[in-house]
């Protein structure tokens, strides 16, 4: 299947498209999952910086583990469907809830695909990252992100209670 995304990294240039992305979900009053806080987020620049810094283990802001957030990109329009942040360690909320990755794709543009290939293309950043094993997690009940991590690899695991729902954990062998 030829690739019809690319992860880019958030910019401060993209500033305005990522701020529609945020207002999408907004509107449909959905949480941004793996947009790494930019949800609760006042400020783009603070939001911007502190992807930044978490970006690396001497920078990693406290409480957090090093992630990288990228943006899954359509290669023909340039249009940001979605959003993909790779947690490069577990601590134990992660282990138990959150998982190595998280994701989201805006609501006009789910249902195309755009949700496995991104998380194709995060699994081959993971590799170079030498993660062997990437937990995934989705809430049960959440059929699409179910279908996704299964179409790359995911092995259901099991499932833990989380504040009144379930969380489904799958771990993929790279």
């Amino acid at each position: 299947m030829e690739k019809r995304l690319v992860l880019e990294f958030p910019s401060v240039e993209r500033k305005e498209d990522i701020l529609e992305y945020k207002k999408e979900f907004l509107e449909n009053e959905e949480i941004l999952h793996g947009t790494a806080g930019l949800q609760n987020e006042e400020s783009y620049e603070v939001w911007y910086q502190a992807v930044v810094d978490n970006g690396s283990e001497d920078t990693v802001r406290e409480g957090l583990v090093p992630s990288t957030t990228y943006l899954g990109v359509e290669k023909e329009t340039g249009k940001i469907v979605g959003f993909i942040d790779i947690r490069h360690r577990l601590n134990e909320y992660l282990l138990q809830y959150g998982g190595h990755i998280g994701y989201s794709v805006r609501k006009s543009e789910r249902r195309k695909g755009y949700a496995a290939e991104m998380l194709k293309l995060a699994l081959e950043e993971c590799r170079k990252m030498k993660i062997e094993k990437v937990l995934v997690t989705c809430d049960r009940g959440n059929i699409g992100s179910e279908k996704t991590i299964l179409k790359n690899g995911g092995v259901f695991e099991n499932e833990v209670p989380e504040e009144g729902h379930f969380t489904r954990r799958f771990w993929i062998t790279l």
